[in-house]
Order: structure tokens, then sequence, then C-alpha cells
């Protein structure tokens, strides 16, 4: 029994050490730079090993990286959230997304940019990318998700612009309440109004 737990720990190791190398060449170069034998090199064992992990290779790898993403992005914005929802909440869980994807930004590209073989927004989306996209819509009161989308999609692209310095950073804040001025449900009401 020790013996098998001592291997699992081995396993499990090696797993993690490929996911830091990747995230950290990743960070370093973009994740073109990233592929299997650059991390076997990086970890020090050879490309059948880093397989034995991964079998689909760079994808895999790059799917394992999105979705631990994924598992922070909807713990920071659940930890932000606060009670339910207002525009203090909106802005809160607005400023924990774009503070995210800014820390990580390859982390963030995995997630959003790069192809990823996983359903979103459908019956078999992962709890990965559901809890996040929930957490979203529990702060903004939406029920059935379009408002969400649009929320979702404004944040992302301020993400982008921002990580591209194409909107001004010291009015983050004013952005950030312009969002929450549109998507609060109004005083009293636990849900946006319909459209």
């Amino acid at each position: 029994m020790a013996e098998r737990t001592s291997r699992r720990q081995r396993v499990d190791e090696r797993h993690r050490r490929i996911l830091d190398a990747a995230r950290e060449r990743a960070d370093a170069d973009g994740w073109a730079a990233v592929t299997t034998r650059r991390l076997a090199d990086a970890i020090g064992y050879t490309q059948p090993v880093l397989y034995s992990h991964f079998p689909g290779g760079k994808a895999e790898i790059m799917l394992a990286v999105a979705l631990e993403g994924f598992v922070e992005l909807a713990r920071r914005c659940r930890a932000a959230l606060g009670p339910g929802p207002g525009r203090a909440a909106i802005e809160a869980v607005a400023a924990a997304y774009l503070d995210f994807g800014r820390e990580h930004p390859a982390v963030y590209e995995a997630m959003f940019s790069e192809p990823l073989d996983t359903p979103f927004g459908q019956d078999g989306t992962r709890p990965e990318l559901r809890a996040g996209f929930d957490t979203l819509a529990e702060a903004i009161g939406d029920d059935d998700g379009t408002a969400t989308e649009v929320f979702w999609s404004a944040l992302h692209g301020l993400g982008l612009l921002e990580r591209t310095g194409r909107v001004r950073p010291e009015h983050r804040a004013e952005r950030v309440a312009e969002l929450a001025a549109r998507f609060a449900p109004p005083s009293g009401t636990g849900t946006r109004p319909p459209d």
C-alpha cells in the first residue's frame, strides 16, 4: 500500500512539473514556444514519459492548464461576489476577472484564445467551465444566461484591450463602474428586468 501511495505521489509530482513547465514557457515565450520536446527537456524526462502523462501531447497539456485556470478564475470571482447581485458585487467580480487575466496571461490565453477540445455553453460543458459562468450570472442576477454572455464578452474585451495597452490604465475603475451600472439589477430585485 505504501509503495502504491509513493508511486502515485511521484506520478502526481511529474504531472504537476509538466504543467508548471508549460505555464512557465508560455508565460515567457507564448504557447507557440511550448512543445513536448522543450517540456521534456525542461523537466528532465523523455518525451515518452511526458506522453505517458498527457497522451494528447501539447493540446492535452494546454487543456489541463486551461481547466486549472477556470477553477482559479471561478474561485476568485466567487470570493469577490459577496452576498449577491448588485453594483458592488458586479464591480468586485469584474475587478477579480480582469486581475486574473492580467496576472496570468498565458493561462488566460489557453482558456479563451487557444482551441480547446471541450464544449462551452452546452449540455456537455465541464463543471470547471460552468462554475465561472454561473458566478458571473449570479453577480448580475441573470437567470437565462444571455446577459451573462454579454457581460462576459465585455469583461473579455476589456481584459484584452488592457493587456495590449489599447485603453487608458488609469481609467479601469471607471470602466468597471460603467459595466456595473449597465448590468446591475434594479434596486430591490434579484434579477435583471426583461429586455
